[in-house]
């Protein structure tokens, strides 16, 4: 595995070779999971293989994450001398994160909403964000998630700071709740616990006085 100061070390001798290439056969088992650049007569090309999540048709912004995904890896690869394989990217995350990493399964999940609100900062911070914990696994196994390899790939890379945490304005992803009674009063659930009640799956008892919850 990378060490991080071998990281830092080859890039400031301005790109020398930090891994062995890939052997040919290798790097042609990537290239079936490469997404192809948008043209503008031929978008569906962009995800044709990293594209997975629902049938309906991507955004233009949706688009423009897959680009910026492919000129993230493009740089990587430059940037340190290896071929990475490219990841599944999906945009159906939910709540109040813009992102998430899957490292064992190699795919990128980001938060629709949240992008629509906040394209500029998704196309500049969070795709190189979850990129680098893609990256990082890859290059040095398991690591802390925002420790000094990541921050390393952020800064020498992708020239990007290093932020853990977004501060976009989540209330139109906030999730909602739904007001319960006790005998201690009003208690508010979940829309994933109220709809289990709905079903008929749960339910829910007061910590404090043993009372059924009802729904107000």
């Amino acid at each position: 595995m990378l060490k991080p100061a071998d990281l830092f070390n080859a890039l400031r001798r301005g790109g020398s070779k930090v891994l062995a290439p890939l052997a040919p056969s290798t790097l042609a088992a990537f290239a079936l999971n490469q997404p192809l650049l948008a043209s503008k007569t031929n978008n569906t090309a962009v995800h044709s293989h990293s594209f997975s999540g629902s049938s309906r048709p991507l955004s233009s912004l949706q688009i423009q994450i897959l680009e910026r995904v492919e000129i993230c890896y493009q740089e990587a690869e430059i940037a340190l001398k290896h071929a990475f394989p490219r990841p599944i990217t999906q945009f159906s995350l939910r709540g109040k994160s813009a992102g998430t990493a899957h490292l064992q399964q190699n795919r990128l999940r980001f938060n629709a909403v949240l992008l629509r609100e906040n394209s500029e900062a998704f196309l500049t911070e969070v795709v190189p964000h979850e990129i680098c914990h893609l990256l990082c696994f890859q290059l040095f196994g398991k690591t802390k998630p925002h420790g000094k390899e990541w921050q390393s790939l952020m800064l020498t890379v992708f020239k990007v700071k290093p932020s853990t945490t977004h501060s976009f304005n989540t209330t139109s992803v906030a999730s909602k709740d739904v007001e319960y009674r006790c005998d201690c009063g009003p208690i508010r659930l979940s829309i994933r616990r109220h709809n289990k009640v709905l079903r008929g799956e749960s339910r829910y008892i007061c910590k404090r006085c043993k009372a059924h919850l009802i729904a107000a």
